[in-house]
């Protein structure tokens, strides 16, 4: 694979514009599920140090020294996680792989100057199903922040259908795929 630039600029076609907009969309809320997933675990872990030490100095340094692991092994670790069912791991799983897609593939297309319009919307369809599960698993962790910081569970008003709130923020009036 050559250079994904050339020297000339590429023609900026209101596709591709749309397109990279529309995946940047998808990486914010791709990071902020994985992001969600790091501070439940860190608060558990903190918790659950202060319990068993009782030494909040102590828990404090166990929380600054924790390092943030790679999201595969954070879902592992929310297996532990009080309130964490293993109905929902499935969820958590399927949202990792299509944050794993969002961030090391949708945007996957080659170079600039051979892209066609019609690849943009093979990739954007694509994005579609994967951004599905990703509210899934998003909702889910989103309840239970909701939950940590609120200090009560989250209704169900609150968010009734994220997957369609999440596609309709991500892809805007964008009609294709």
């Amino acid at each position: 694979m050559g250079w994904l630039l050339t020297e000339r600029p590429a023609e900026r076609d209101v596709v591709f514009d749309e397109f990279f907009l529309v995946i940047g969309r998808a990486l914010y809320i791709a990071t902020g599920f994985e992001m969600k997933c790091r501070y439940i675990l860190r608060l558990w872990r903190l918790v659950e140090h202060f319990r068993e030490t009782d030494d909040a100095s102590a828990s404090l340094e166990l929380v600054a020294r924790l390092k943030d692991g790679m999201l595969g092994r954070t879902i592992d670790a929310l297996r532990d996680v009080a309130g964490v069912k293993p109905e929902d791991i499935p969820a958590l799983e399927r949202a990792r792989d299509a944050r794993n897609f969002i961030a090391h593939e949708s945007a996957d297309v080659g170079a600039l100057y051979m892209l066609s319009p019609r690849r943009i919307e093979e990739r954007l369809g694509e994005l579609r199903v994967q951004l599905e599960a990703l509210a899934q698993g998003d909702d889910l962790v989103s309840r239970w922040v909701y939950q940590i910081e609120e200090k009560e569970p989250a209704a169900r008003w609150l968010m009734t259908d994220y997957a369609r709130v999440m596609q309709g923020w991500v892809f805007g009036d964008h009609e294709g795929a």
